[in-house]
């Protein structure tokens, strides 16, 4: 959006019902998970006062934000700013694989008390231990090689794809993401978690073993009903959780425009 909440507003008027606040990079106003150790990056400490205006004005919408890919920090603040349910369109649990791409429970907590919702991250390099583990330190190696290789992205590249080739992992099975939604459920609540999947931006071998495309999802019901879920809790995850946050929204943005209405004739 470049800054500008006039952006915001016209994405919302073509349809953009949802915004992730950062991606791999901090921005102006808030912090990703990405760089809080690069050199050179300005740093907020979460959210600065533009952040937590355009939070509002999102919630003022009906424009559901996503915690995705933001820094810690950047997600207390969310927490403390937001007067609707949020979402983290696609992250996992941190508790089974040690990456700031994912939740801690306090997080994940904090999100059953928001009232919002949790999509699992299908990338095996965020929900498989050994993979995150080496996921979270391929950054940090990456990062060395710019500054060792400065404007040679080529060279870094490669350097990079051999740095890669020591570890040797088998596919992930299903059981590892299955975990994740198990774990979501057992520390926020049945009603707190979805399905994120990143389908479209991971690596094509990168999802567990046999979700290949979204016509795989019933392995992931199946696997679910086995672990004896109900049909009823299957379909919260499957989407009736991220409908209700949507519906959340709604309301919480009509409630906002009221008010502001109501100030406006006083």
């Amino acid at each position: 959006i470049e800054d500008s909440l006039h952006a915001l507003r016209n994405f919302y008027r073509l349809g953009v019902r949802y915004m992730t606040l950062t991606h791999t990079n901090t921005n102006d106003w808030a912090d990703s998970e990405a760089d809080l150790k690069r050199p050179g990056v300005k740093h907020w400490g979460g959210l600065n006062d533009l952040g937590k205006q355009i939070v509002l004005e999102m919630n003022r919408l009906g424009m559901m934000v996503d915690i995705s890919h933001v820094a810690d920090d950047t997600m207390t603040a969310v927490f403390a700013t937001t007067k609707a349910p949020v979402i983290a369109s696609h992250s996992s649990a941190r508790a089974l694989a040690n990456h700031t791409r994912n939740l801690t429970d306090d997080e994940l907590r904090s999100v059953q008390k928001n009232g919002g919702v949790v999509m699992v991250n299908f990338y095996d390099g965020f929900i498989d231990p050994k993979k995150a583990e080496v996921t979270f330190q391929a950054r940090a190696k990456e990062e060395d090689l710019k500054q060792q290789f400065p404007g040679d992205a080529q060279r870094v590249a490669d350097e990079m794809k051999k740095w890669r080739s020591q570890y040797k992992f088998d596919k992930t099975p299903l059981s590892v993401l299955i975990d994740h939604i198990d774990h979501i459920v057992k520390v926020a609540g049945i009603d707190h978690v979805g399905l994120g999947a990143d389908l479209d931006g991971i690596p094509l071998d990168a999802a567990p073993v046999g979700i290949d495309d979204v016509s795989r999802y019933p392995l992931i019901s199946f696997e679910l009903l086995k672990r004896g879920y109900s049909e009823a809790d299957v379909k919260k995850v499957l989407g009736e959780n991220i409908l209700r946050v949507m519906e959340g929204c709604e309301k919480a943005a009509k409630e906002l425009q009221g008010k502001s209405q109501d100030l406006k004739k006083k």
